[in-house]
């Protein structure tokens, strides 16, 4: 290192923007490295249009002629340009680091009341040094302990959630309907080194924590305030106006995650364990990293146009990534503001869309997300006590009215939305709901466009930075499969000849997560030998480049007789009778047939329907071969908290006598 500046002055064409006066101080270690970033995030437009190859020997020689060959060596080089790379693509920073860019915005609103980033950053810092405590560290950070918490939908899960990043852990989201066996397993799967709970939860969440001997740290309801003295994010400042805040980031105290940061360190680190919802069997921890966080907001911020001016109604559940990261952290990355309610009602949901700005604390909400089973409730709702008796026209009227001017995106997800509640809701709302598809491994990854048709029965094309690709198994082939089309959010291509065909659907791309907790065999066989992520999922593709869900190739897909057979339509097409409320439809294993239809459904108002009066309406709406030949009636389908159906648990509960004997 030299102790002398050294000032060069030079001049060099830079992707062609003329002459430049580069000033490059060279004596420091950081100096040099800016000026490979500078050199490696930019091609000569000279070289380019004379065809020359743009190897590292051109970086080199461009390096030695600034900084000097005695400042020059190949390790240096190496290290510097994997820099300059994380310069061009950009630092993966932590939610926590990011609402500091929003300080003075109103983030959470909640029972408790209104709380800023500012209000979050400081609660977080106070509880992240108990969690230190907790694990045991003798340093400023847990160094990627597992942290479990049960937490109201309110602010409480937010602060809780951010103080587990800001001790370095990786957080373990916990469901609040689960049964103690069940949070248990998760504990103990994920190996927890501390619990949190919200105060309502304690008692839960205690006989569990003294069970394992696993510490647990209660958030008392009292805790949950504005009013304190010092903002412990920040040195001596109490302010919250846009210009004292600025100074106080300033002022900051350095703590280890921001050279973290600089250093890019947390793109590849863990951030959450989301366990799966286990419609396939046991529930699997998906070890989710910052980068792969950063990359699914960064998609739904673009393809969706968040902004600073959102505001959202949050009701979903916060232990998956529909609730966590749809709904809560895309919002909080670009310093919108959510309205959360602790628990779903259709009364306080219809009240929020669109009743005065006063019953919301003053905010407009104009952004919805829910799943199909809260729009069906919802449309219930509407029917059964807003749109009755006298006036019935008049509401309706307003109610669409206030939804189309005031709302701008109603978004369905985490599970096939029905076509008949889509047009339903339309017919109430003038919203035609953007469907959309994901897995926890993968966050989002197909969407319907923001602005465009929105086709029924599709979820529309990749995310910006998704690719997919549809295959055909084939075991002669180096990679297992055969591709017959290959898309991303500009163009899908379908090899000659494939155009009808379905296959399953593989996924690559920053937001695919990083392994399953403690699975190797599992990790290793989710994936294609050359790195596509496996979905499970069967899908089609139309000629416009719009994709279509089939069903998961396990159990949505029947086949019978020959012919495969989507259970997803089947479904479609029953939810449309006027008797079924709900139904589900699986494939029974046939002697004959392979498989044959079975259908599982809701009767509206616990009425009856026969297996002969299901076939006679189904002669006009359904091929012959998809009709079901078994039907089951149930006061109400088993479904999880996100509204999806295990469709072997049901069939096992529903049809035990065709598993006799397997």
């Amino acid at each position: 290192m030299f102790t002398a500046c050294v000032f060069v002055f030079c001049r060099f064409k830079l992707l062609g923007q003329g002459p430049k006066l580069a000033h490059w101080l060279c004596h420091t270690e950081a100096r040099r490295r800016a000026t490979v970033c500078t050199l490696h995030s930019q091609t000569p437009r000279r070289w380019r249009r004379q065809g020359l190859p743009f190897t590292e020997t051109h970086y080199q020689t461009q390096i030695q002629r600034k900084v000097g060959t005695r400042q020059f060596s190949q390790s240096w080089f190496l290290e510097a340009r994997s820099t300059a790379g994380s310069k061009r693509t950009g630092l993966v920073s932590p939610l926590f680091l990011s609402a500091e860019r929003h300080l003075g915005r109103t983030a959470i609103l909640d029972r408790f009341g209104q709380f800023t980033y500012d209000d979050i950053l400081h609660l977080g810092t106070r509880l992240s040094k108990d969690l230190l405590d907790l694990c045991g560290s003798s340093s400023d950070n847990v160094e990627l302990a597992r942290v479990g918490y049960l937490c109201e939908n309110d602010v409480s899960y937010v602060v809780t959630q951010f103080a587990v990043w800001m001790a370095n852990g990786v957080g373990v989201p916990l469901c609040k309907s689960h049964p103690a066996s069940e949070l248990e397993y998760f504990i103990q799967d994920s190996g927890c080194s501390a619990l949190v709970a919200s105060q309502c939860f304690a008692d839960k969440l205690s006989p569990l924590a003294q069970q394992l001997n696993t510490p647990l740290r209660v958030i008392d309801d009292s805790e949950l305030t504005c009013n304190y003295e010092v903002n412990e994010w920040f040195v001596a400042d109490k302010a919250t106006s846009p210009k004292r805040s600025g100074k106080a980031k300033k002022t900051r105290p350095k703590r280890w995650y921001d050279l973290h940061q600089f250093n890019n360190g947390f793109k590849n680190d863990p951030a959450l364990i989301i366990y799966t919802s286990g419609t396939t069997g046991r529930p699997k921890g998906v070890v989710l990293t910052h980068g792969n966080l950063c990359a699914m907001m960064s998609n739904m911020t673009t393809a969706w146009a968040w902004s600073a001016a959102d505001v959202i109604l949050h009701v979903l559940p916060l232990h998956h990534v529909h609730g966590v990261v749809n709904a809560l952290m895309t919002p909080l990355q670009v310093g919108a503001t959510c309205l959360m309610l602790p628990m779903f009602d259709p009364h306080k949901v219809w009240s929020c869309l669109v009743n005065p700005m006063s019953q919301t604390n003053r905010v407009r909400v104009n952004l919805f997300m829910a799943v199909p089973t809260i729009y069906a409730k919802l449309i219930q709702h509407y029917e059964e006590h807003l749109h009755r008796g006298r006036g019935s026209r008049l509401a309706g009227e307003y109610i669409r009215s206030v939804c189309m001017t005031r709302i701008r995106l109603m978004v369905s997800g985490s599970a096939a939305l029905p076509q008949p509640v889509m047009e339903k809701w339309e017919s109430i709302t003038g919203h035609c709901l953007l469907e959309r598809y994901g897995m926890t491994e993968i966050g989002m990854a197909l969407t319907n466009p923001l602005s465009g048709p929105r086709i029924p029965g599709t979820v529309g094309k990749p995310f910006p930075s998704v690719e997919v690709c549809i295959a055909k198994p084939n075991v002669y082939s180096k990679n297992g499969y055969d591709g017959i089309a290959h898309g991303n959010a500009h163009r899908t291509t379908v090899e000659k000849g494939q155009e009808e065909e379905s296959g399953e659907l593989l996924v690559k791309g920053p937001s695919v997560f990083q392994e399953y907790w403690n699975r190797p065999k599992a990790t290793e066989e989710a994936f294609t030998p050359d790195g596509w992520f496996k979905t499970g999922d069967t899908v089609t593709v139309n000629s416009d480049g719009f994709y279509k869900i089939i069903g998961r190739t396990s159990v949505d897909v029947i086949k019978s007789g020959g012919y495969k057979i989507s259970a997803l339509d089947i479904e479609r097409h029953l939810l449309t009778h006027p008797a079924i409320s709900d139904c589900a439809v699986v494939g029974l294993p046939d002697i004959t047939w392979g498989q044959r239809v079975a259908a599982v459904v809701v009767v509206k108002h616990g009425g009856e329907l026969s297996l002969g009066e299901l076939k006679t309406w189904a002669l006009n709406v359904i091929p012959p071969y998809q009709i079901p030949t078994e039907l089951r009636c149930l006061p109400e389908m088993p479904r999880n908290a996100m509204g999806k159906v295990n469709k072997k648990e049901l069939v096992a509960n529903v049809f035990p006598e065709y598993l006799k004997g397997r």
